[in-house]
């Protein structure tokens, strides 16, 4: 069965992408009882959040560097799109912005937009 996750339109991930990274895992470990598990990301790490009594992660918690250096300082939520174009195209036709990409994420890409009322997404394909 595929997963939900990856099918049009639904939410696929949200993170957040902040200078500090390490305190802010901190926080949300504190406050919501999130676990952190480390993700190489080399010569550093970000950081999966899961559930305290979970194994699947729920959120990442990223620094600003590298690859996320563009990224708003928002939790950010990643919406799987059938054709990244094709929506972006659309976005910019119906008023909206391209804020950071498309780039590449392991075998998908992705791009953050912003619509007109000026709240952020990302797209991924």
């Amino acid at each position: 069965m595929p997963d939900p996750k990856n099918s049009p339109g639904q939410i696929a991930w949200r993170d957040l992408t902040v200078p500090d990274a390490a305190s802010i895992r901190d926080f949300y470990s504190s406050v919501v009882g999130w676990r952190a598990e480390p993700v190489d990301m080399g010569g550093y790490s970000d950081f999966n959040m899961l559930p305290a009594a979970g194994s699947e992660p729920v959120a990442g918690i990223c620094y600003d560097r590298a690859g996320n250096a563009n990224l708003p300082a928002k939790w950010l939520i990643y919406i799987t799109v059938e054709d990244l174009e094709q929506s972006l195209r659309r976005c910019v036709e119906l008023g909206g912005k391209v804020i950071d990409g498309p780039r590449k994420a392991g075998q998908q890409r992705y791009c953050v937009i912003q619509d007109p009322a000026g709240a952020v997404a990302a797209l991924i394909a």
